[in-house]
């Protein structure tokens, strides 16, 4: 069985694996109505840390407020209960899944008295896009779907029913052999791939959109801009379009799952020579010495799982 642990965390309590279980009525099993994270815990030099924990729940809560969840767990409870399941599951580097979900009550799209859960998981998880693509880039393809435009959604809020958008443009992408889709919005413009936002290079200058382009803020992509703002990396944030990616130097997604991984081509036309950049590879290792606790100027985004980890 994959993306398996012993435990998770389910309303406060920490219980076996296969006792975390929903009625099929759940009101989020119907209409998608849930808000979810996506956070890493790596294994550094002082044990585990879990990077930027406070700012996903943060992002948690924020979800769930653009979806009038009425969340009553202090923000306190959630950042604790991720670092008690990775260390029940005794994990050193982990993918953690908080959501938070409208469970089993009365059945129509008001969720009415529909009971609120909240479970975190935590469990081992490779690279997103897969080790080589890591390495030597991914071939991407531009989706025949849409992406929902944030006039008609919290574009910004990471809510379950919404990603039914990603999963038809990556399962479309996967079918035609390439690894991963990238979407554009209601004006035609990039909007970002199913689970991560878009850079591109151009001329040494570094490019990214915005909430207007119909994009989830991601927090590694704040991240990545922070980390050129240190390296004296010009950035500029603003709408573009396919052509711009296609005669660009480098291309590159951020996501927590896929870090920064580099795109080789789009609809088989290389970037640039199809290798990856040096400026993307440079941003990566920054990014990483991060992430691994190899840059002391940053420990404020690590949280330690005990206390023996601490730094």
């Amino acid at each position: 069985m994959t993306d398996y642990s012993k435990y998770i965390w389910h309303n406060g309590e920490i219980i076996p694996w296969e006792k975390a279980q929903v009625h099929v009525m759940s009101h989020v099993l119907h209409y998608g109505s849930g808000v979810f994270e996506g956070i890493k815990c790596y294994n550094t030099e002082h044990g585990p840390q879990i990077f930027r924990l406070e700012d996903h729940i943060d992002r948690l809560f924020d979800s769930a407020k653009a979806y009038n969840m009425n969340v009553e767990v202090e923000r306190s409870d959630l950042i604790n209960g991720c670092k008690d399941i990775v260390s029940a599951n005794k994990l050193t580097e982990c993918y953690i899944r908080p959501l938070i979900f409208y469970g089993y009550d009365t059945l129509g799209v008001d969720p009415k008295n529909c009971p609120i859960n909240i479970t975190i998981a935590s469990f081992y998880w490779g690279a997103y896009l897969g080790d080589e693509g890591v390495v030597n880039g991914v071939n991407v393809t531009i989706s025949p779907y849409q992406k929902f435009s944030y006039k008609s959604m919290p574009t910004t809020a990471k809510a379950s029913g919404q990603y039914m958008n990603s999963l038809l443009s990556v399962t479309n992408a996967r079918e035609r052999g390439y690894d991963e889709a990238i979407l554009l919005n209601d004006e035609g413009n990039i909007s970002e791939g199913s689970g991560q936002n878009i850079f591109y290079i151009k001329d040494d200058v570094i490019h990214t959109n915005d909430e207007k382009s119909s994009i989830l803020l991601g927090i590694t992509r704040s991240t990545i801009i922070e980390i050129c703002e240190i390296l004296d990396c010009k950035v500029e944030i603003h709408d573009f379009n396919l052509e711009d990616l296609i005669n660009a130097d480098e291309v590159f997604f951020t996501g927590t799952a896929s870090e920064v991984t580099p795109i080789r081509s789009i609809d088989d036309q290389l970037i640039s020579n199809g290798d990856p950049g040096p400026i993307t590879l440079k941003l990566r290792r920054y990014y990483m010495d991060i992430v691994f606790g190899k840059n002391s100027s940053f420990n404020k985004w690590l949280t330690p799982i005990n206390s023996e980890s601490k730094v």
